[in-house]
C-alpha cells in the first residue's frame, strides 16, 4: 500500500510534465482523452477528398515489458533512485519472486504515464523523416496506432522504417503479425471499430469482431434465465448492452444497434421458452413482457424487498440516439490555466447530453413502491 501511495504521488508530479510534452495525437492514459478522439482524428485524417488513402496499421510488441530501463532512467525527469527501485524491484506469481530486466512495474500506477513518456516524440521524429506532401498523419492509442500515407511506397520504405528505429532505441520492437498496410477502400480495424471508404464517403462502424463478441456475451447473461431472476439477468444485460452502446454511438451503428436489440429478443424468448416448456406462448408474454409507450414486448421482471417492490425493463439499444463525439482540442491539456474556460464548457456540454438522455435510465426501472404481492420475484 505504500508503494501504490508514493507512485500514486510522484505520478501526480509527472503527469502535468507529461502532458506538456506528449505528442498531439496520442489518445491513451491521457486525461479528458479515449477512444472517441483518436477515432474522430482518424476520421479527420481520411475522410476528405484530398487525404491520404493509405493505411499503416501497427501495434508495439509487449510495450509495458519491453521498455529499456535506462533509457527510462536517462530520460524521465524524476528521481532516479526511486524509479529504479520500481523497474528493478520484480513481481510475484505464485510464491515465487520473478526479476524485471525491462519493462515498467508490474500494474504499476505510474506505468502508463512512463510508457506515454517513453513513445512520445514520434510524431516529431516522422514529420522530420519523411517527405512534405506525404500527407503522413500519426494516431497513437497506448500502443495500437496507424499511420497515413500518400501511397503503400512512403509506408513500406520510409515510416515503417523510422518507427521500427525509433522503438528499437527504447527496446521495443512492431509486432510483425498485427502490422499491415491496407487501402482506405479496403477498411481497417482500430481500437474496435471498422474503418472503410466508399467512393468519397467515409463510414465508421463496430467491428465486426467486436459485434460477435457483444452477441456471444448476451448469450451467455440470457442462459442464466433458465435457473436465476428476471430482474437479475435484465440488471446484467443492462449493463452490458448500455456500455456497449455508449461506446460505439459516436460511429454509423443505428443498424448494428436495431439487429442486437433483435437477436436479444430471440434469445429471450428462446430461454423462457425452455425455463417454460409447458407454457403457451401467449402465458410467457403475458408474464414477463410489457408495453412502454410504442415500444412492445419490453422485458420485465420485478424485484421484492419485504413489503416493497420495483420492475426492471430490459434497456432498448435501439433507442439509444447516435450522437457525435466533438474531439477533444488538440493543444488543450487539464494543468494548462488558459484551457479551464474550454474544460468547463465541454463539462457543460456533457452535463446537458445527459440531461438529455436521463430518461433513458428511467424506462428500464421504476421506484420502489410497497408490494401487493409477497411472493418471490419471477
Amino acid at each position: 500500500m505504500k508503494d501504490r501511495a508514493t507512485q500514486a504521488l510522484y505520478a501526480m508530479a509527472l503527469l502535468p510534465v507529461a502532458e506538456a510534452t506528449a505528442d498531439p495525437h496520442s489518445y491513451g492514459f491521457r486525461p479528458k482523452r479515449g477512444v472517441a478522439d483518436a477515432i474522430a482524428q482518424c476520421h479527420i485524417n481520411l475522410s476528405q477528398k484530398n487525404r491520404a488513402t493509405w493505411v499503416l496499421e501497427g501495434d508495439i510488441k509487449a510495450c509495458f515489458d519491453k521498455i529499456d530501463h535506462q533509457w527510462l532512467l536517462d530520460q524521465i525527469p524524476m528521481d532516479h533512485k526511486v524509479l529504479s527501485q520500481w523497474l528493478k524491484a520484480g513481481y510475484l506469481e505464485k510464491g515465487t519472486l520473478f526479476p524485471t530486466e525491462a519493462g515498467t512495474p508490474q500494474g504499476g500506477i505510474i506505468s502508463p504515464i512512463l510508457a506515454n513518456m517513453a513513445l512520445d516524440e514520434i510524431q516529431e521524429m516522422l514529420a522530420s523523416t519523411v517527405p512534405k506532401g506525404s500527407k503522413v498523419n500519426f494516431v497513437r492509442y497506448a500502443d495500437d496506432f496507424i499511420c497515413t500515407g500518400i501511397n503503400e511506397e512512403i509506408l513500406q520504405r520510409t515510416v515503417k522504417p523510422a518507427i521500427e528505429t525509433f522503438l528499437r532505441e527504447r527496446g521495443l520492437m512492431r509486432s510483425q503479425e498485427k502490422t499491415k498496410i491496407t487501402h482506405i477502400e479496403e477498411g481497417f480495424d482500430f481500437l474496435g471499430y471498422n474503418l472503410k471508404k466508399f467512393g468519397e464517403k467515409m463510414l465508421i462502424k463496430p467491428a465486426t469482431g467486436k459485434i460477435k463478441h457483444h452477441r456471444l456475451k448476451l448469450k451467455t447473461i440470457c442462459r442464466q434465465l433458465r435457473f436465476r431472476k428476471t430482474f437479475q439477468v435484465i440488471a446484467a444485460l443492462n449493463r452490458v448492452q448500455r456500455g456497449w452502446g455508449n461506446f460505439y454511438r459516436n460511429c454509423c451503428a443505428s443498424k448494428v444497434f436495431s439487429q442486437i436489440n433483435h437477436d436479444l429478443f430471440q434469445m429471450v424468448k428462446r430461454e423462457l421458452k425452455r425455463r417454460h416448456s409447458k407454457k403457451s406462448g401467449k402465458w410467457i408474454r403475458r408474464t414477463y413482457f410489457k408495453t412502454i409507450g410504442n415500444d412492445h414486448w419490453i422485458l420485465a421482471g420485478k424485484e421484492r424487498r419485504e413489503d416493497q417492490e420495483r420492475t426492471h425493463y430490459l434497456f432498448q439499444l435501439g433507442r439509444l440516439p447516435i450522437r457525435r463525439h466533438v474531439k477533444f482540442l488538440m493543444a488543450a491539456h487539464p494543468f494548462d490555466p488558459t484551457f479551464n474556460k474550454y474544460i468547463r464548457k465541454r463539462k457543460a456540454m456533457n452535463m446537458a447530453n445527459r440531461l438529455k438522455e436521463s430518461h433513458l435510465k428511467g424506462r428500464t426501472l421504476t421506484k420502489w413502491t410497497r408490494s401487493k404481492n409477497t411472493a418471490g420475484s419471477l
